[in-house]
């Protein structure tokens, strides 16, 4: 038995101490674990419920993040309950898009205003998988102001293959796609709709990205073509909204997640950014933006909160000089905030691995 195998039955057996009430079973016996990951002594995982047992599984979900944080090695656990779906009627194997065939998880990382750090969140939470021994790859899709290879420390224009496609550069384990490597730093990008998204779509299927196990696609702000584009050509396992805590920027939030929800996207988890500040001489905690509003608005329309980052100096430092705290201190506690989530997310989305998601057909008006 190999030592990742063996870590998997101990968690396994220690979620089975934990009793189902309406089972009479523990969390395994009775079906309840999935997406279960062991690495590197951090778990995570998600039990699948009804959604009318909600209340009654946030105390087990608790006490299953204890029972296996109790484990020898064990450095970090993490939990999420998900609601199980009902059974679907046989249908057709939808065909699934052309477009990033090789992918198994596309996820956008979105916001409704600028300025609230989502891809700063959207580059950790790649490498922070990366971390993970996932295959990862990130697409900057903001084509009017790309920060991906300032962001992730890549510079220059990417090699083509014989096949006439673009080989994304590597850095900190993920793979980068942006059309900041395309276009000089100081020329500005004046496009219409039409062509923005047939950049997008050309940093899809003209990249050789290869297999990868999550593609994280840093969105733009707003809900304009570049949010319909991708909903339309690509089947989006979900996407995660990214707010600071503040009323105004929740409510531009709302709009996004308005947004996806139209064209049938699964929210997979709000973060909220510059969610407190904690002064590194005295400690003195500040919440600036207000606090807690994001994972209000994730309890008010039932999804998950995957966690808050605090406001810190070198986060932007990191962003800055190209190497994403995540990678630029790993032992830090925002890097270790950034890992539970992305932990969190992984689980998440493994728990409702299913058939490709066709993409929808937007109708306007």
């Amino acid at each position: 038995m190999s030592d990742q195998t063996q870590a998997e039955t101990f968690v396994q057996k220690a979620l089975d101490t934990i009793v189902d009430p309406g089972r009479g079973q523990g969390l395994v016996a009775s079906g309840r674990l999935e997406g279960l990951v062991v690495k590197d002594g951090n778990v995570a995982f998600a039990l699948k419920i009804q959604p009318s047992e909600a209340p009654t599984f946030e105390p087990l979900r608790k006490a299953a993040e204890q029972a296996v944080l109790a484990l020898p090695g064990i450095k970090s656990v993490s939990a999420v309950l998900t609601a199980e779906k009902a059974p679907a009627a046989p249908a057709a194997q939808p065909q699934r898009p052309t477009l990033l065939p090789d992918v198994k998880f596309i996820v956008a990382v979105a916001s409704g205003k600028g300025g609230v750090g989502k891809s700063t969140v959207a580059t950790n939470l790649a490498v922070a998988l990366a971390g993970q021994g996932l295959k990862v790859g990130l697409l900057d899709a903001d084509v009017f102001g790309p920060s991906g290879p300032r962001m992730m420390g890549l510079a220059g224009r990417p090699e083509i293959t014989a096949e006439r496609k673009l080989v994304p550069p590597v850095n900190h384990g993920v793979k980068v796609m942006s059309i900041g490597f395309l276009v000089p730093d100081n020329e500005a990008v004046v496009w219409r709709g039409p062509m923005v998204m047939g950049a997008l779509e050309q940093m899809m299927k003209d990249v050789a990205w290869g297999a990868l196990d999550i593609l994280v696609v840093d969105m733009p702000p707003g809900t304009g073509d570049a949010q319909l584009t991708m909903a339309q050509r690509v089947p989006l396992a979900g996407a995660v909204i990214v707010s600071t805590p503040q009323d105004v920027a929740l409510l531009d939030a709302r709009k996004g997640i308005a947004m996806f929800k139209k064209v049938a996207v699964p929210i997979l988890g709000l973060i909220e950014n510059m969610s407190y500040f904690s002064c590194p001489a005295c400690g003195h905690r500040t919440d600036i933006f207000a606090h807690g509003g994001a994972r209000h608005e994730a309890e008010t329309i039932g999804a998950p909160f995957l966690g808050e980052i605090p406001i810190e100096t070198a986060v932007r430092v990191a962003g800055d000089s190209g190497s994403p705290i995540v990678a630029a201190n790993p032992e830090s506690s925002v890097a270790g905030l950034y890992r539970d989530m992305a932990a969190k997310l992984w689980a998440g989305l493994n728990a409702g691995a299913e058939a490709p998601r066709p993409a929808p057909t937007i109708r306007m008006g």
